[in-house]
């Protein structure tokens, strides 16, 4: 039996904003957009090339800003930084881990990282994949 992971739900004070953000900033196709009443609304959001999406909207019951670590693997993270950058996301440097710490500059192998948050704080990870691994 399978065990897929489809759905993350991610906690954002304006569904509007939230939506405009990871659709037109970070590139995620917009799935569908639903409202079943009064203060009843999600949006489901999926990145480009990916199994798994996230909802945003009146059902995720998290506080806003307090989801951290949400991996992005990418094939070229430098490509990937600056495709953020031009869309206005405040994306970091590439870092990578040392025995002290994150520390600047790419490093080898799926150690090469980007950070970059939406508007409430909730923090992503760009992680770039090593060529021939999939």
């Amino acid at each position: 039996m399978d065990w897929t992971l489809e759905v993350v739900p991610v906690p954002v004070t304006d569904v509007d904003r939230a939506k405009r953000f990871y659709s037109e900033q970070v590139g995620f196709a917009v799935d569908h957009d639903t409202s079943a009443g009064e203060g009843f609304r999600i949006v489901q959001l999926t990145p480009p090339g990916s199994g798994c999406s996230i909802v945003i909207g009146s059902v995720v019951g998290m506080e806003p800003g307090t989801l951290r670590g949400l991996q992005l693997v990418v094939s070229d993270i430098e490509a990937a930084r600056d495709q953020l950058l031009e869309r206005g996301v405040d994306a970091g440097k590439v870092q990578h881990y040392e025995a002290d710490g994150m520390v600047d500059g790419p490093g080898g192998g799926w150690n090469n990282f980007v950070h970059f948050s939406d508007p409430d704080g909730n923090g992503w990870v760009l992680q770039q994949r090593p060529a021939g691994n999939s």
